[in-house]
């Protein structure tokens, strides 16, 4: 029985604060915007994952979410809206439906799939990130040449996956870009090149944001990291031994 490798537990989201306000930086919050859960990244632990659980994620923080939306649903003052709010959504969605190209979802999705699992996988090197990249890359130019079989409106997997692909291939490049600029292993990141965890350069968020046209052949010219520092309470870190 084939058994394809799939997505366990989040690591990593949508920063926010404990009150489950979205932050587009460290600081500034996003007005009348809030995530908890597996999407969201509080950094009560780490990452969102490796010593936590999806109890705390959901329980405490989607409670603290609901509550403080209520509270700012209360003061809030209406904001304009573009024109035509849904434009962008829709387009995308007509533009995918409509596609009439030769590459089919199937094919892109599983080559996708079998080269993270292959080269980003937990255990990585600059080499394997580097062929990864290439492939990402490679993918992305043959997804604007797509096609659906499905051309009808409701109920249609087939342009949800097609349109979810083209999300994988931008959350992928995200994870493979900042998994190169990460030289050191921890947690979920085994560095085979880089074995030795480096709490004195590395012991800090990676924050990715996109500021270019994603389909450019260098991720450096649409994705730009930063860091977000990491606040000790009452844990200190220590290296994981088995």
């Amino acid at each position: 029985m084939p058994v394809m490798p799939t997505a366990h537990y989040a690591m990593g989201g949508i920063p926010t604060n404990v009150k489950g306000e979205v932050l587009s930086d460290n600081d500034t919050i996003v007005p009348g915007l809030y995530a908890a859960g597996e999407c969201a990244c509080v950094s009560v632990h780490g990452s969102n994952r490796l010593g936590t659980n999806s109890l705390l994620d959901i329980n405490v923080f989607g409670k603290r979410s609901g509550n403080n939306a209520v509270e700012y649903a209360k003061t809030a003052e209406f904001v304009p809206l573009p024109e035509n709010p849904a434009a962008f959504v829709t387009g995308l969605v007509d533009q995918v439906r409509t596609a009439s190209g030769t590459e089919r979802i199937g094919a892109l999705r599983k080559e996708l799939q079998d080269e993270m699992d292959r080269n980003a996988q937990v255990f990585r090197t600059d080499e394997s990130l580097a062929k990864v990249t290439e492939t990402i890359h490679e993918l992305r130019q043959r997804y604007q040449n797509i096609s659906i079989q499905d051309k009808g409106h409701r109920y249609n997997t087939d342009l949800l996956e097609a349109i979810e692909l083209g999300f994988l291939l931008d959350l992928a490049e995200v994870v493979v870009y900042s998994a190169r600029n990460r030289k050191e292993s921890r947690g979920g990141h085994q560095r085979d090149d880089y074995p030795k965890r480096d709490d004195e350069t590395y012991m800090k968020h990676t924050m990715a944001y996109l500021t270019g046209d994603p389909h450019s052949a260098d991720a450096a010219d649409h994705i730009s990291l930063g860091w977000k520092p990491v606040v000790i309470t009452n844990y200190q870190p220590m290296e994981r031994k088995y």
